[in-house]
């Protein structure tokens, strides 16, 4: 029993490509790894956050500079199962879990090289905001439409 008196959770298992619905490769960088010789636990979330905003962009949802609604990150988290180095081509998997009315929830997996299994992998928790704000704002019939490209 854990000290809330709940019993211990159990730890995930890695997860394979095919759960995940698009793909993103993002190179490790030297900057990346630390003393321990492996990219440093901060930069997943990193590699979590490149590949959401870049396939928004990709896909018409955000202009980082001029969108009038952005996605805030109001929740994350990260399993992680072995290591990632440099150099090393990281292919970054996505799919979503869940669309609200203002937010959406993204499984992110990452996976070394070729690898047939995530070396980690995570969640993001993003909330439809407006700018200036910074209030929910609903998401709207045709981001929703191309966001649930990612949906299983």
């Amino acid at each position: 029993m854990t000290s809330t008196g709940h019993p211990p959770a159990s730890r995930p298992e890695p997860l394979e490509r095919e759960d995940f619905t698009d793909f993103l490769t993002i190179p490790t960088r030297w900057m990346d790894v630390g003393i321990y010789g492996h990219v440093n636990n901060v930069q997943y979330f990193s590699y979590f956050d490149t590949a959401v905003n870049r396939w928004y962009v990709e896909n018409g949802i955000l202009e980082p500079a001029n969108s009038q609604q952005i996605f805030l990150v109001v929740e994350t988290g990260c399993h992680y199962f072995s290591e990632l180095t440099f150099p090393d081509d990281i292919s970054a998997g996505l799919k979503i879990e869940k669309i609200g009315s203002s937010s959406v929830i993204f499984r992110i997996g990452l996976f070394s090289g070729k690898s047939s299994i995530t070396a980690a992998h995570g969640r993001f928790a993003h909330v439809h905001v407006d700018r200036i704000s910074r209030r929910p704002v609903p998401i709207s019939e045709r981001k929703r439409a191309i966001l649930s490209r990612l949906t299983l």
